[in-house]
């Protein structure tokens, strides 16, 4: 290819180019160096409009005001085994997490941060519930149909532990209920004010797959994703299909409009070495990759925009101080600390004499700075606490 020439521009100056065109002389350097040719450019180029399209993130709609509303259900079927056996997923061990407990406070402690009122409605299904042992697969955990909300996700974990004190663990295994049910909440808020996670968590074998992808499919064109945790040892071949990453999930001829389930399998995610800690960090690191752009695509295609942004927030100054005050102030303050200094040297001093060295002075102590904290006003370290109130 030939070199034509060049023209240099700014943003500013293509910017003003929204509301009249712009003409830039292409120029060869070459060309142009030239004596005894009357060389004037190598043509023009024109700049009829010039659109600035911002890249918008997930957290700018969280700053302009859309909620994130989060809901649990978890899996009571039988095949999660006794909950009073050690070898059951559901087994209330007093030392440690199950994996049901593990992957709901790894994710919700995360989601609940963008929550402003970290009210959750939390779910169960496969379970015969009291007093008629009727089969539910959309029970409230809290025992409330018509509040089945939860105070965070302390109140779901407290709501899960006794649900499974009053329930029966029986089957089958069914998703689109507890989806629909989220559905219907997204259906009626489709202006981007909210966006809805729903989180399933369950051990095996789903039993209405085929209703489950058409309430997947009627979903994708609603303002919500789901977020599906495969626990224990069973194939998750079904929940990989829902997932939708190698093909889009179709029912009956019609294909999801986006992509909005997030299948994990947490036994991928358990750290070898038996650190709770790492398994919940690498779970939710898994499972909420996909959200923002779930997000994002739905708002895109909506031609949603966030909403206006709060003020940045300017400090107060502080109130203005007579100098008499003040003073007064700062004597009261030295007082308080001679008569703090003279309390820790008198407990100092019975430290020692518990401890077979009456002889030792306490003022010893007090010259290796361990008091340097109280002056300074960090005087919160456990001895102090006997003399707080004398202060």
């Amino acid at each position: 290819h030939d070199f034509i020439g060049e023209f240099s521009t700014s943003y500013r100056e293509m910017c003003r180019s929204q509301s009249q065109f712009h003409v830039y002389e292409v120029l060869n350097p070459k060309k142009k160096g030239k004596k005894k040719k009357k060389y004037l450019n190598s043509g023009t180029v024109t700049l009829l409009s010039c659109l600035v399209d911002t890249e918008l993130s997930f957290l700018d709609y969280i700053r302009g005001g859309t909620q994130i509303n989060f809901t649990v259900a978890i899996d009571f079927t039988a095949s999660n085994g006794n909950p009073s056996q050690p070898t059951s997923l559901h087994y209330m061990s007093p030392y440690q997490l199950n994996d049901y407990a593990m992957a709901l406070r790894a994710i919700g402690e995360i989601i609940q941060d963008y929550d402003s009122d970290k009210m959750f409605p939390a779910l169960g299904f496969g379970a015969k519930l009291p007093p008629d042992g009727r089969v539910s697969h959309e029970f409230p955990l809290n025992g409330n149909p018509q509040n089945p909300y939860c105070n965070g996700i302390d109140g779901v974990m407290e709501a899960y532990y006794q649900s499974l004190k009053s329930v029966r663990l029986y089957g089958p295994t069914h998703f689109s209920p507890v989806i629909n049910h989220v559905a219907r909440y997204a259906s009626a808020v489709t202006d981007g004010s909210q966006y809805f996670i729903l989180l399933i968590i369950s051990d095996g074998v789903i039993t209405d797959m085929a209703q489950t992808k058409e309430s997947i499919v009627n979903a994708a064109s609603l303002p919500m994703s789901i977020i599906i945790v495969g626990v224990g040892p069973a194939e998750f071949d079904e929940m990989i299909e829902l997932d939708g990453d190698e093909e889009r999930i179709s029912s009956q001829g019609r294909y999801a409009e986006r992509d909005i389930v997030q299948f994990v399998p947490f036994r991928d995610y358990i750290d070898r070495r038996g650190s709770h800690i790492l398994s919940m960090a690498r779970l939710a690191k898994e499972v909420l990759a996909e959200i923002p752009d779930q997000f994002l695509s739905y708002m895109r295609t909506r031609g949603i925009k966030p909403g206006p942004q709060p003020p940045p927030y300017t400090p107060c100054p502080p109130p203005a101080i007579h100098p008499l005050h003040t003073r007064r102030s700062s004597l009261e303050a030295s007082e308080h600390k001679v008569n703090f200094t003279r309390c820790l040297m008198l407990h100092f001093q019975e430290c020692l004499a518990v401890m077979g060295s009456p002889d030792l002075d306490a003022s010893m102590f007090l010259a290796t700075g361990l008091c340097s904290w109280v002056f300074e006003g960090l005087w919160w370290f456990e001895i102090t606490g006997l003399y707080r109130e004398e202060i």
